[in-house]
């Protein structure tokens, strides 16, 4: 990711699982959206990139809530703080559900054989 980022923008690392951009409202916060199964997902198209889910910065002071589709901005309803709670526990639990569903189709064969390999750092 360069230090500075250009407006309108979104900018992938593969190697990293990462996207960033400026915040679309253009109060020049930088955000950062992981990638990954249980995270954000981007697809190139030749319109543009598409960036999933919505990103909802509700940490920022602008709090404000979009999709990239095709390379463009679409701004999506503004959440309370009610909302916001309720997604992120949403999110939490979509999450663990993932993981556990993966933990369980792991043979224990498997995972004794992962952790031995991390344990010599192979």
């Amino acid at each position: 990711m360069p230090k500075l980022l250009e407006p309108g923008i979104l900018y992938v690392s593969e190697e990293f699982h990462t996207a960033a951009h400026l915040c679309a409202c253009g109060c020049g916060q930088k955000v950062r959206t992981p990638l990954g199964p249980t995270e954000w997902t981007v697809k190139a198209a030749s319109l543009g990139p598409s960036l999933r889910p919505s990103v909802g910065n509700w940490q920022l002071p602008c709090k404000s809530h979009y999709l990239i589709t095709n390379g463009s901005v679409q701004w999506s309803n503004q959440w309370t703080e009610n909302q916001i709670r309720a997604g992120l526990e949403r999110e939490h639990e979509r999450r663990s559900a993932y993981y556990e569903a993966r933990r369980q189709k792991v043979s224990w064969w498997r995972q004794l054989l992962d952790f031995v390999r991390k344990m010599l750092g192979l």
